[in-house]
């Protein structure tokens, strides 16, 4: 029996010693279930080690929501913890992938480095001279997609055109099979005590908080960070809210959303999963109703792939407009109205209770999203591109495609048939939050009102004196038609 032990002891420390040490390179996928490159990674070998590189160039506390790098850090202490209950570790660097990634694989002889696709412009750049470098040093690279249920090559027009209007593209990607979730990383193997050396030579840090990267929050966040957050939040949402969707999405007050964005974002739950649980809540249901809602969180999805093969095909996207009309609008707004509504100081009870949610929990309702980019754009006439940037500094869910195509629709710049959408402020909020819940949560300043004057905004002089509360920066009639003037002239001028 001893002799047996020692034989198997023997057995396992040679199989330990000829795996392959294959890296995993994480970047918005911050989970080992349900991911295509850990499982292709685990099939090549056991000796699986994670990966996630500090970019400075996406860490600048200028531009990037404090929100959003504490979560983000909290998904990596909860991935490193899943990483040492497969046998493994996930290693950090903090510097440029270009030169600290190779550095590293060198160090530890590693044979193969998996990640995983992207579609914003910089992270393709960034990948091709990483992959270009590894190769050069025969370093095997794979990069596979897995934050798409279908990656872009595989959903086109019957030209093999990428698709520029969403309702073409949900036909199309709607009737096409989804994948199944794949099984997380189990049985790994992690490094040597010389090779954590060397790591550390190569200059694998311990994790840092979000303080040490210049980033201070202290405010809750608007989810918990991790894949066991998000899968909780997963649960509960198909066990209710769901079969409610269609109706209650819309209503600021009311938790009617799945709360998941951000986990999308960092992809702290795989993109299959989340399929997966809306063909259970299909096989659930019991009215035309729900089933109705369930379809409509499934084109939610879609929506969410659409804008990312959008910015795929389309990189130009990320820095302008998409219509042309819109490349030299005359935008008319001053900063100080800008500043205004960053502050959520504008007058109108809608978009000011919006904006003070946004910057108190780094989250804001998709419905109040639109609701402000259109106060912005069509009535404060300031230019999208500043909203979209200071969302994208504030949101803990601040996503490239996503942002930049629900800033672009709004402001009539983007992939939109309809050529032009003003949202009416007062019309909103009656229809959204009409017993004015949501308004008196986060101007609390104007709890005391009574409900009608805050939906509707008309909001005595005497009341907003008393409450401390601004008037309106502008007239929404009057900027409505200064607007509409404005674009029949850049739209004749385009012509011309």
């Amino acid at each position: 029996m001893q002799w047996g032990w020692v034989v198997h002891h023997l057995l396992k420390l040679s199989k330990l010693g000829m795996s392959d040490l294959v890296l995993f390179w994480h970047r918005r996928d911050l989970r080992l279930s349900d991911s295509v490159g850990i499982r292709a990674a685990r099939d090549r070998s056991p000796k699986v080690i994670g990966i996630f590189c500090l970019d400075p160039q996406l860490l600048q506390p200028a531009e990037v929501a404090p929100a959003r790098v504490t979560y983000l850090i909290g998904c990596l202490q909860k991935l490193q913890d899943a990483y040492a209950q497969a046998g493994s570790q996930l290693l950090i660097l903090k510097d440029n992938p270009r030169q600290g990634l190779p550095r590293l694989v060198m160090a530890l002889n590693a044979q193969a480095v998996y990640w995983h696709k992207d579609v914003e412009p910089y992270s393709r750049t960034r990948d091709r001279d990483v992959a270009a470098t590894l190769r050069s040093q025969n370093i095997e690279v794979c990069a596979t997609w897995d934050q798409l249920l279908h990656a872009p090559a595989e959903i086109h027009t019957g030209k093999g055109d990428p698709y520029s209007v969403y309702t073409p593209f949900w036909r199309n990607w709607s009737q096409k099979a989804k994948p199944a979730p794949l099984p997380g990383l189990m049985d790994a193997i992690g490094l040597t005590d010389n090779e954590q050396q060397a790591a550390l030579k190569a200059g694998v840090i311990s994790l840092p908080s979000p303080q040490d990267l210049g980033f201070d929050w202290q405010n809750p966040l608007a989810i918990p960070p991790g894949t066991t957050a998000a899968q909780e939040c997963l649960e509960e949402f198909v066990a209710g809210p769901i079969f409610t969707y269609q109706d209650q999405r819309n209503f600021l007050g009311k938790p009617g959303t799945s709360g998941l964005s951000a986990a999308l974002k960092f992809g702290v739950i795989g993109i299959r999963t989340l399929w997966q649980a809306t063909l259970s809540a299909l096989a659930a249901c019991r009215s035309d109703e729900a089933r109705a809602s369930v379809e409509t969180w499934q084109k939610e999805l879609a929506w969410r792939e659409f804008y990312q093969h959008a910015l795929f095909a389309f990189p130009e996207l990320a820095t302008g407009p998409y219509r042309k009309l819109w490349q030299d609008f005359p935008w008319e707004g001053t900063d100080q109205q800008f500043q205004a509504w960053c502050a959520g100081q504008t007058g109108y009870p809608i978009v000011d209770a919006a904006m003070r949610q946004m910057n108190q929990t780094g989250w804001m309702h998709n419905r109040a999203r639109m609701i402000v980019a259109s106060f912005l754009t069509k009535d404060l006439i300031i230019d999208w591109q500043r909203g979209e940037r200071y969302f994208m500094q504030t949101l803990i869910d601040g996503d490239l495609a996503a942002n930049n195509g629900g800033w672009q629709w709004s402001a009539s710049s983007g992939m939109d048939p309809k050529p032009l959408r003003i949202f009416n402020p007062a019309s909103q909020a009656q229809k959204y939050d009409p017993e004015a819940d949501y308004i008196r949560q986060w101007l609390p300043e104007l709890r005391g009102v009574e409900t009608e004057a805050l939906v509707t905004g008309n909001i005595s002089p005497g009341d907003r004196e008393h409450c401390g509360y601004p008037d309106p920066i502008v007239d929404h009639k009057q900027q409505q038609q200064r607007f509409k003037q404005l674009y029949q002239q850049q739209k004749a001028k385009t012509a011309s």
